[in-house]
């Protein structure tokens, strides 16, 4: 450190070198000029006390050259030791070219992991006081983040004392007309305080009014900067206009910021407020909205939870039948939108950090290979006359020459780095992470930078100088070029492979668990086949098909056209398909059976009869809905195998009943059949009890479309959407895609996916240098042990003891190196639990794989040098030395 400090000031005298010689010369004078004063003052004459002075004074150039000289640094010697470390490296090139490579490899993913952490998890959401910014949810002991019911928000919202406002907004899509045809578009219905409650102004136009919200207020809109300019060709006169969404109209009022995102919903175009409650949102028991909240000036996050838990408390007491056991949660808006990708940003900035780390020793490694190499130089350079100073100094300057290089380049690798990555994130995934878009290297990556490049100059400039005292002279003019291998570097080297090694073990037992998480993942039991399996979204218009009887035709006539597609062998509906969400749940409780106030809640999916033949999941009793199960015949109900098992353990529940908390007459339904367990939620989610309604009991114009298909479901989708709209060119279709397509693209597979190859890469790399260090270290050894090698032969000993001599000494480093690194394996993998999936931390089988994978290319890499060892002539052996 202080060598550093050192040389930073001589920089600062270098660049401020003319303001430096002013001041010595004022200085000089200014005591020559004290000097003869003091002398007249004593009764010398003027002219005789300036000679006076003078001579005793002494030679200026002689004091300024001794001034500079206590100063340690001067222009010539800067460009001295840049020229020579230059020279240095020109006659090095492998030595250079290596370390450059090595050094930029582990900047440069190092700096362009960092960059996406910082975009997610250090640079502060685009809103005002972001930090001041809230997630409110409503919990259960199943459901630990609940959507809000519109009731309990109202009463949430009047009843806290702890936010300055508080939001509610939920996810919509309408259908808007255009020139090629009805479309369905994503939106978003708010409150009217939300983006005043996030800081956010419209760019054109003005903000929702307070009040607006309410049902006897105007039907207004809000554009994305997106949808003004694609839609409406930037123009300022669209404010004002009316534009028809879901067959209502509605006054565009305004254009939002070009650079506004709000992460959850990712593209949606336009945002409405809530205006008139819908069906679920006239009940208590219904939760579909998400809470946002700015917190009052000196609440915390703390405050907040105990208020809002208090609140939810009153509730239940006052609604104990859909309130009962239901608390809150609160959260930092921040924690929200990045929550699921925090930890593998984690991850793969710890993996970039190990791999950083096995760079820098690698590098140092051949630092210190090359300065033994340079002891004969060393002590020349310092009987000749050469200070430590000066010695130490020329180390410092080749140390920060190398370190330039390898980070200059390692910004040229960042950046591809960064674009590189960016490619691997889907645009469905990068619609939900804003933050993420248009990344590049910022100033915050350049400090980074930075950083890693002083400690790469430390590191490199000082552990050659404290490999070379400097001190035995005679000794290193002795030795000549061949150097000697004590014990300081036998330990040293050993240490730092030793680390490298056990550094590689943790990157690819993470790896190894990651890999075997994401196989899991992908074969994980989903209770159907999703093989050629095809799905779209259904939206039509109310105005036709908003009255159920309407909306049953409109569904039996979609299923009736698909069907007959060639290629097509099973339609299904659902208001929900598979793999989606455990989101738009039910309060239900089992009739006949006791009860205490409990909270019983499941993922409900209204379904068509042929819906469960069409995923090919099994009814496992009973039977699956009839196609004349309509409102006409007694109410049914479906549930699936979690539910029977939790709910009527040892008892048959078919010809059972369920209904709502009161069990009120028209609530109660008779269960038909029990499905296999379809995961509803994401592949890594738990499967939840689950309730399924006969969609020709309550029809519906918005709807999944999922059909079974004999050919290649991707070549179906256009089809598909044809055919529905030969129904009615109206009629809105999106989101086509395959469930396999679904199942690769979703978040949970693309951070599982991603994380794996990430740390598989860092952990292939980490293992080629390990082993190429192991291989430096054994090389170099056998190269300085050349003579006793030609000794011990001359005196009649095989080549395989040789062999062992030198393997002996490799497979006591690679074993410890390994034991160490599995010892810390186990505890890295418990940070990146949350990116484990079927698989523990101590996962024998993958332990013990990359201990074997580890070891055979680590005894490989020593085998080289062993047997150059063993070849060995030993009277040439001799000869040489």
């Amino acid at each position: 450190m202080q060598l550093m400090a050192r040389f930073i000031m001589k920089l600062s005298i270098l660049f401020g070198r003319k303001r430096f010689l002013v001041d010595l010369d004022e200085e000089m004078v200014f005591h020559r000029e004290q000097t003869e004063r003091e002398l007249i003052v004593g009764g010398m004459e003027p002219e005789a006390a300036r000679y006076v002075a003078m001579r005793q004074f002494g030679n200026a150039m002689r004091l300024k050259e001794r001034s500079h000289e206590v100063i340690g640094f001067s222009l010539e010697t800067v460009a001295q030791d840049l020229h020579f470390a230059a020279r240095q490296l020109r006659k090095n090139p492998g030595f250079a070219v290596t370390a450059v490579l090595i050094l930029a490899l582990g900047i440069g993913a190092s700096v362009a992991i960092f960059a996406f952490a910082d975009a997610a998890l250090i640079k502060p959401l685009p809103y005002r006081e972001p930090s001041r910014l809230m997630a409110v949810y409503e919990n259960t002991p199943t459901c630990p983040h609940c959507n809000l019911s519109y009731l309990d928000y109202l009463d949430w919202n009047k009843e806290n004392r702890v936010f300055k406002s508080l939001e509610a907004w939920n996810m919509a899509s309408y259908l808007i007309r255009t020139p090629a045809g009805t479309e369905p578009v994503p939106g978003v219905r708010v409150s009217d305080g939300f983006f005043r409650t996030l800081g956010v102004m419209p760019i054109l136009g003005r903000d929702f009014f307070a009040g607006e919200s309410s049902p006897n207020a105007a039907r207004t809109v809000l554009l994305s900067y997106a949808a003004w300019e694609t839609r409406f060709g930037r123009r300022p006169s669209v404010v004002g206009e009316s534009i028809t969404l879901n067959d209502d109209s509605y006054t565009i009022i305004g254009v939002l910021p070009q650079e506004f995102q709000f992460a959850p919903r990712g593209r949606a175009e336009v945002w409405t407020t809530l205006h008139e409650p819908n069906g679920c949102e006239k009940r208590r028991g219904c939760h579909n909205l998400y809470g946002i909240a700015r917190l009052k000036d000196g609440a915390s996050v703390n405050a907040a939870s105990v208020d809002t838990e208090a609140i939810a408390q009153r509730l239940q007491l006052q609604y104990p039948d859909s309130n009962r056991r239901q608390g809150a949660k609160v959260l930092p808006l921040s924690e929200a939108i990045v929550g699921d990708i925090r930890p593998i940003l984690l991850v793969l900035l710890g993996g970039a950090t190990l791999l950083l780390l096995i760079a820098c020793v690698n590098v140092s490694s051949l630092v210190l290979v090359r300065a033994e190499s340079r002891k004969r130089e060393i002590a020349v350079r310092g009987a000749l006359g050469a200070s430590r100073r000066r010695l130490m100094g020329q180390f410092v300057t080749e140390g920060l020459a190398l370190v330039a290089v390898g980070t200059a380049l390692g910004l040229v690798f960042a950046g591809e780095g960064m674009h590189f990555l960016s490619q691997l994130i889907s645009k469905q995934m990068m619609e939900t992470m804003p933050y993420l878009q248009g990344l590049r290297l910022n100033l915050h990556g350049l400090i980074f930078a930075g950083v890693l490049a002083v400690f790469a100059a430390m590191l490199f400039s000082i552990t050659p100088i404290l490999r070379l005292p400097l001190l035995e002279m005679r000794e290193g003019l002795a030795e000549g070029g061949r150097g000697s291998v004590g014990k300081a570097w036998r330990s040293l080297g050993a240490n730092l492979v030793v680390i490298e090694l056990a550094t590689a073990v943790v990157l690819l037992s993470g790896a190894g668990l990651l890999v075997k998480s994401f196989y899991h993942l992908l074969h994980v039991d989903i209770g159907f086949n999703p093989d050629h399996l095809a799905m779209v979204n259904v939206q039509a218009p109310d105005a036709k098909y908003g009255n159920e009887p309407a909306a049953l035709a409109l569904d039996k006539e979609v299923i009736a056209r698909v069907a007959s597609l060639p290629g097509v062998t099973a339609v299904g509906l659902s208001s929900d398909p598979p793999l989606t969400c455990n989101c738009d749940t039910t309060s239900f409780r089992v009739f006949g059976h006791p009860w205490n106030g409990e909270h019983n809640d499941a993922p409900e999916r209204d379904v068509s009869p042929d819906y469960f033949k069409t995923l090919e999941a099994r009814v496992l009793s009973g039977r699956s809905y009839r196609e004349d199960e309509d409102n006409s015949k007694p109410a049914a109900i479906m549930i699936n195998k979690t539910l029977a098992r939790q709910f009527f353990p040892g008892e048959d529940p078919i010809g059972k009943k369920i209904g709502d908390n009161d069990l009120s007459p028209k609530s109660l339904r008779e269960i038909v059949g029990v499905v296999d367990d379809v995961r509803e939620g994401e592949l890594d989610s738990d499967i939840r009890p689950a309730v399924y309604y006969p969609m020709y009991q309550g029809p519906d114009d918005e709807f999944s479309l999922v059909v079974r298909t004999s050919v290649s479901a991707e070549s179906m989708l256009p089809t598909l959407t044809a055919a529905i709209h030969k129904i009615n060119p109206a009629i809105g279709v999106s989101n086509e895609t395959a469930m396999t397509g679904q199942m690769d693209n979703s978040q949970t597979a693309y951070l599982h996916r991603s994380s794996a190859w990430l740390v598989g890469g860092f952990a292939a790399l980490a293992l080629l240098l390990g082993v190429v260090g192991l291989y430096s270290v054994i090389a170099y050894s056998v190269s300085q042990r050349t003579r006793e090698i030609g000794v011990r032969m001359a005196l009649g000993a095989p080549r395989s003891s040789v062999y062992r001599l030198i393997l002996t000494e490799a497979s006591l480093l690679i074993v410890v190196g390994i034991v160490v690194g599995l010892a810390a394996s186990v505890g890295a993998a418990r940070l990146m639990d949350k990116l484990l999936f079927g698989v523990r931390a101590w996962d024998t089988g993958t332990l013990i794989g990359v201990a074997v994978v580890l070891a055979a290319s680590a005894m490989l890499a020593s085998y080289i040098p062993a047997r150059r060892a063993a070849s060995v002539n030993p009277s040439e052996a001799l000869r040489s030395e």
